[in-house]
């Protein structure tokens, strides 16, 4: 529960925002995300993030430097260690206007991947811990798992996902180091993690450095992948994603010809994950798939007819 550490982020969001103590005129703080591993407050122009009990201190550290040193890419913390609130680290920032979710026209399509691209051609620092993606992966089949062990009864869903789950190569399962040499990686791209900063049509920024590390950087475009491969992502969405990460050098995938064989099993990781965790979901609210849910737990199933690491995305 975050009961305890809410009102001590919100004390800190506003000493952050006022420093010395100056007249607030902000109005009240407002609350982001509140989850078991993440609480986030925002007051006026800072935002203080607290994260999960387990983070490692000083991989947080590294990330931090990591992003303030590529402000033309990653926001910027506005300090550059970690503090501590209720035992877990804490980190500040400016607060960015977000990608309006009601509007999907907006979708900044080419700003994420052009970022991107950037990113991965960036030097990695030698302290840079790993990319997290395949780390959070496994940490959704563990989810499920321990959903399904307190069903009433199993799961249709469980089968195909546990399958597509096993096919994967071991690096992919966070049970391997990944190939290298890696490439530095968000490793958690989607489109809530870019806001506009310093003004609300200022340029876009990748937030959030959990999963920032060394690592494959097909990782980073498996999400929009993975919806196109699913039928979730429309094809000129994906064409524009893609066509804007290749214009601006992302190393990926090839400039030409077939991006799949890069991108395939980051594509598979990243829908058995949400498949794993919609369906951990529905479980714990008693409640069946909706449409999309299916379409996930579907495309696992038909991952299953051809291996991984082959062209052409998944089987249709």
């Amino acid at each position: 529960m975050t009961a305890d550490v809410l009102p001590h982020l919100t004390a800190q969001a506003t000493a952050t925002a006022h420093p010395g103590g100056a007249p607030c005129a902000c109005g009240a703080s407002v609350t982001l995300a509140d989850r078991p591993d993440v609480t986030v407050v925002r007051h006026g122009g800072a935002v203080a993030k607290a994260h999960a009990r387990d983070t490692d201190r000083a991989e947080l550290a590294v990330r931090l430097a990591t992003a303030a040193r590529h402000p033309e890419i990653l926001l910027s913390p506005l300090t550059p260690d970690p503090a501590a609130v209720a035992d877990r680290p804490v980190t500040f920032w400016p607060y960015g206007t977000p990608v309006d979710p009601d509007d999907p026209d907006a979708a900044p399509w080419e700003a994420a991947a052009t970022l991107l691209a950037r990113l991965h051609r960036c030097p990695a620092p030698a302290d840079l811990p790993p990319m997290r993606g395949p780390a959070k992966a496994a940490r959704a089949m563990a989810r499920l798992r321990a959903a399904l062990s307190t069903a009433r009864e199993p799961h249709p869903a469980a089968p195909p996902i546990r399958r597509a789950w096993a096919a994967l190569p071991p690096w992919a399962r966070a049970e391997a180091p990944m190939p290298g040499p890696g490439a530095l990686c968000h490793g958690d791209l989607h489109l809530g993690q870019l806001v506009r900063h310093p003004s609300p049509d200022g340029p876009w920024r990748l937030i959030d450095v959990d999963d920032l590390g060394l690592g494959v950087a097909a990782w980073d475009l498996a999400r929009p992948a993975a919806w196109y491969a699913c039928g979730l992502l429309p094809p000129d969405e994906w064409t524009r994603f893609l066509a804007a990460y290749r214009a601006a050098g992302g190393p990926a995938v090839p400039a030409y010809g077939d991006p799949w064989p890069g991108l395939d099993v980051p594509a598979r990781a990243l829908t058995v994950q949400t498949a794993a965790l919609v369906v951990a979901k529905a479980l714990a609210a008693n409640r069946p798939l909706d449409e999309v849910e299916q379409a996930l737990v579907d495309a696992c199933d038909r991952m299953g007819s051809v291996p991984p690491q082959l062209a052409g995305g998944f089987p249709k």
